[in-house]
């Protein structure tokens, strides 16, 4: 599941993993509160997720998700490389972020206890 607040962006997300032979794409959303609702629906087993968006942020969004459904990994996808930024998604329970800038690509991270 793909959740970003830019059209283009989750656009250009899904293009990229539709191409993945043994990756089933089973959703999208626009804001945190639509990547809630519809990870209650199809419950999935990964989410790629952006930390800022309007209406509820990738944050909140992650801790109701991982609180509601623990079997579900949530990959934050981020700009903003701030120590604090991450480590608040990490206490989430996010075990993994990735920035796409070019300067941080290689930048990732997964807790020992991940």
């Amino acid at each position: 599941m793909v959740v970003d607040d830019h059209a283009v962006v989750r656009s250009g997300l899904t293009a990229f993993l539709q191409a993945i032979d043994d990756l089933e794409l089973v959703g999208e959303a626009a804001d945190g509160r639509e990547a809630v609702q519809l990870a209650e629906r199809i419950r999935p087993d990964v989410i790629l997720m952006d930390l800022y968006m309007p209406v509820m942020d990738g944050l909140a969004a992650t801790r109701a998700i991982v609180g509601a459904y623990p079997h579900v990994r949530i990959i934050i996808l981020t700009s903003f490389v701030e120590e604090r930024i991450i480590q608040s998604a990490l206490e989430a329970g996010c075990p993994l972020y990735t920035s796409p800038s070019p300067r941080d690509s290689t930048r990732s991270r997964m807790p020992s206890s991940a």
